[in-house]
């Protein structure tokens, strides 16, 4: 623990003359666009184009989004020379695509696949750095496909199990957030931590995520039922709602409702329609799950009490019992980065981040009364600000901090009220609860964004773009040498440009 202390200190103190990796792709073309690779040879534009699509492949099966993924695979290739290559994403699929030659321009392309899309951090910040290092034209390309080589075959800092044990204290963290006593705490952990690790059994046996999710929620429900019926007979106090609720939000932060909300916000509807489907349908998948679980309950016959309904988890609370929700929420958050595979310095800013959000949401906004949705808008964008700078201090994806901060926060209580309801023949009351759920997901994506770009303008360079001359002859070929009619002559150098690209000059009109 000194150790991590002493590692985050030292971020600290460096981080004010860096900047996010996102930031600078984004700011600044990379120092040498000419070089290293021959642009007149298929073999090595394919050799580029390939290893950005792979560093690609591992941003957008970890959760980034479209418009990040695409600036970063555009880092990889301006780096390396390949400025004109176009890329485009579409839900799971990465296509690259250029021409090179001056007579006889021949076609290059790469398409990659991604075939596991779940929020895994294990190589995000690896990735991040080797993009920085990259950027920097300090990795020549070889180099970048044997660390990228080494990158993928590498496991973890920690194994399966203790994977596990994070999606447990997230279902035991959600549960006290939700009200829920030490009993339903214990429970939560021990039912989310077999949830998991029942799903990942199942998808070794190559059974659809589909049913999986139905498995998660029908485990969610029955022996939930079974231990309340168990409680009431020894006297003791459990809430079902509370426990059932907290398996929900572990379920849902495994799915991509938010990401898919983020990607439709920044303007990749398409990829953003499929997610969103995507996560519809494994979500009636769990809501199935609850419903077949509380009608074996019955057929047992246990029946579940009656669905409180209150507008809001703990309102009314006093400051005491808010500071133990703000602690329940940095747990949580930490516990989803932990069960994510992050660095253990990115658990540290994550739950940071929590601490920042959940003092806004529970110590001001809910003693204030404040509106679920616009309370928990405030509080994304709080989180967004706050993720967004502290992951730039301290050189962390900011994605890690974004999605754990509002893990908390997802709207697992909403949807059992409006699967309750709806089993119980008050479909006004379900879709009302159901369509509250789906506006909590769209404030939790919307205020992230937001909170996001704030952070960004604080945090960004002025943007420098020496290419508009490259764009006036509108050439998207790369010749040795080619005078458009425009009377610019472009210069290859078999050597790495050094200085300001004033000073140096790309056209001879410019020198």
């Amino acid at each position: 623990m000194a150790h991590l202390l002493q590692h985050l200190t030292a971020r600290w103190r460096a981080g004010g003359s860096q900047l996010a990796t996102i930031d600078a792709v984004k700011a600044a073309p990379p120092p040498s666009p000419l070089a290293p690779v021959d642009l007149t040879d298929p073999a090595q534009v394919t050799a580029v184009m390939d290893l950005a699509a792979r560093i690609g492949h591992i941003l957008l099966a970890a959760g980034t989004s479209n418009r990040d993924t695409l600036a970063h695979i555009h880092a990889v290739t301006s780096t390396y020379g390949l400025h004109y290559a176009h890329v485009d994403i579409t839900l799971n699929t990465i296509t690259l695509f250029t021409t090179i030659g001056t007579e006889t321009k021949t076609p290059v392309s790469v398409f990659r696949v991604v075939s596991h899309m779940r929020t895994d951090f294990s190589k995000l910040s690896e990735v991040d750095r080797l993009i920085r290092s990259i950027q920097a034209g300090a990795t020549p390309p070889e180099v970048a496909i044997k660390i990228l080589d080494d990158l993928t075959a590498a496991r973890p800092t920690y194994g399966p199990k203790v994977a596990v044990l994070g999606w447990g204290g997230l279902g035991a963290s959600a549960c006290v957030l939700l009200g829920g006593n030490a009993l339903g705490a214990v429970l939560s952990f021990v039912l989310s931590a077999l949830i998991i690790a029942g799903a990942r059994w199942l998808g070794r046996q190559s059974l659809p995520v589909f049913f999986q999710n139905v498995f998660g929620g029908f485990m969610s429900t029955l022996p939930v039922a079974v231990a309340y019926s168990l409680a009431r007979q020894v006297g003791m106090d459990l809430r079902p709602s509370q426990v059932i609720a907290a398996c929900l939000i572990v379920l849902l932060a495994g799915l991509t409702m938010v990401q898919s909300l983020q990607d439709g916000i920044t303007g990749a509807p398409v990829t953003a329609s499929a997610r969103f489907f995507e996560t519809f349908l494994f979500t009636g998948a769990i809501v199935a799950g609850v419903g077949v679980g509380m009608q074996a309950s019955e057929l047992l016959g246990i029946t579940l009490p009656t669905m409180e309904t209150g507008a809001q988890a703990g309102a009314g609370i006093g400051y005491v019992d808010s500071a133990v929700l703000v602690g329940a929420g940095v747990a949580a958050s930490a516990s989803f980065a932990l069960a994510c595979y992050a660095e253990f310095s990115a658990i540290v800013v994550s739950a940071l981040t929590a601490a920042t959000g959940a003092s806004i949401y529970y110590l001001l906004l809910m003693p204030a009364g404040v509106d679920p949705v616009i309370s928990t808008a405030i509080a994304a964008t709080v989180i967004g600000v706050a993720g967004g700078l502290l992951a730039r201090r301290f050189l962390i994806p900011p994605l890690i901090t974004a999605i754990a901060g509002i893990t908390p926060m997802l709207p697992g209580l909403w949807i059992y009220r409006g699967m309750y309801a709806a089993l119980n023949d008050q479909m006004l009351v379900g879709f009302t609860n159901v369509a509250l759920a789906l506006s909590i997901c769209c404030a939790l994506a919307a205020g992230v964004v937001l909170g996001e770009w704030t952070a960004r303008k604080i945090r960004r360079p002025k943007v420098f773009n020496p290419y508009k001359a490259f764009r006036r002859p509108r050439r998207y070929t790369f010749p040795e040498q080619s005078t458009g009619d425009s009377g610019l002559k472009v210069v290859y150098s078999d050597t790495p440009i050094t200085g300001s690209f004033p000073a140096q000059g790309l056209h001879e009109d410019q020198k």
